[in-house]
């Protein structure tokens, strides 16, 4: 936007010269390049990052990817954090690392069984065995199955993202993400599984979080406020424009995705509000209020997740969002 009001102007006095220098970001990912990650993705293929001073480059995670290490070795300069949880931690610790915006309302993680086994309710899921989980799960949102709903550290078993063992067995339950996991079981196995949303159930944090270190924050949030801004304005686009260029762009990353599996992965995201629903609806993608990062400390105060003595404001700040940005961009 200051780059175009600049060549406007240069073009009226009838000046020449170089344009101005776009801002160089990184942004790493924690997952490898796939509709959960498709605002970014749309903003950096539709230029709306470059019309915001912007060169961004994006860096595909996995499952061994440490944002929080990269941002403190300053190896990025934002991240696309998981939940709240991984904050708070930080907040305890004291690193100065903080969340500017949540650019997911609801938690995509889920739960998934056998249909027609004993296993169709949640109530039935504690019993279930065994439990294929990631390590990543187990201090996380595993441990408030284990506190919150009786589920059994006894009844873990790794998953390492291949479901063949739950398929196998029809007396597990698996991790998984509304957008992915379901649409693969299906395609393999041939049975559609019964998906559980943990935020259905009480898992109240946001998602998709970007996260950066309080000096960038603190010394440049004109940056910080770009980015943020920018990268609302993209999942806008994504899910109620033409994605076709952010999706080109996420399977030349990730050549395992499938046509398919984006539209199922876009498809979920729109039915079950996960990117636009609750606050965002009236304070732009990317909302995040007081209220829900205190609920949620709360929460995981009271299961014993994080010590009740942390200072939890310093895991976020509202002073990038809640300010309406795109929401004139979806349709009426």
């Amino acid at each position: 936007m200051r780059i175009a009001m600049v060549a406007a102007l240069a073009g009226i006095v009838g000046l020449s010269g170089p344009a101005l220098a776009l801002d160089k970001v990184t942004f790493g990912t924690n997952w490898f390049a796939d509709p959960s990650a498709g605002g970014f993705y749309q903003a950096l293929a539709d230029d709306t990052y470059e019309k915001y001073g912007l060169d961004v480059k994006i860096v595909p995670g996995g499952p061994q990817t440490n944002g929080a290490l990269m941002l403190l070795y300053r190896k990025f300069d934002f991240f696309m954090g998981g939940d709240q949880i991984g904050n708070y931690i930080c907040a305890e610790s004291k690193l100065p690392l903080i969340a500017v915006a949540a650019d997911f309302q609801k938690s995509p993680q889920i739960l998934m069984s056998h249909p027609d086994v004993g296993l169709d309710q949640w109530a039935d899921l504690p019993k279930a065995r065994p439990v294929y989980v990631g390590a990543g799960a187990v201090q996380t949102f595993y441990a408030w199955l284990r506190l919150a709903y009786g589920f059994s550290d006894d009844s873990i078993r790794p998953y390492n993202f291949n479901s063949a063992p739950f398929i196998q067995n029809k007396g597990a339950i698996q991790q998984g993400y509304l957008t992915s996991e379901p649409f693969e079981i299906e395609r393999q196995a041939r049975f559609k599984p019964n998906v559980f949303m943990l935020s259905d159930h009480g898992y109240s944090t946001y998602s998709t979080l970007i996260v950066t270190r309080t000096d960038i924050v603190g010394q440049n949030p004109d940056l910080v406020q770009r980015f943020v801004d920018a990268s609302a304005i993209g999942w806008y686009h994504y899910l109620y424009g033409d994605n076709s260029k952010a999706n080109e762009r996420i399977k030349t990353e990730n050549p395992d995705i499938t046509d398919a599996q984006i539209a199922f992965s876009i498809d979920q995201m729109k039915k079950n509000g996960v990117v636009d629903s609750g606050d965002a609806l009236q304070l732009g993608i990317g909302a995040m209020t007081d209220a829900r990062w205190k609920s949620f400390f709360d929460e995981m105060v009271q299961i014993g997740m994080i010590a009740a003595d942390t200072d939890y404001k310093r895991a976020y700040t509202l002073q990038f969002v809640n300010h309406g940005v795109g929401v004139d961009l979806r349709p009426k």
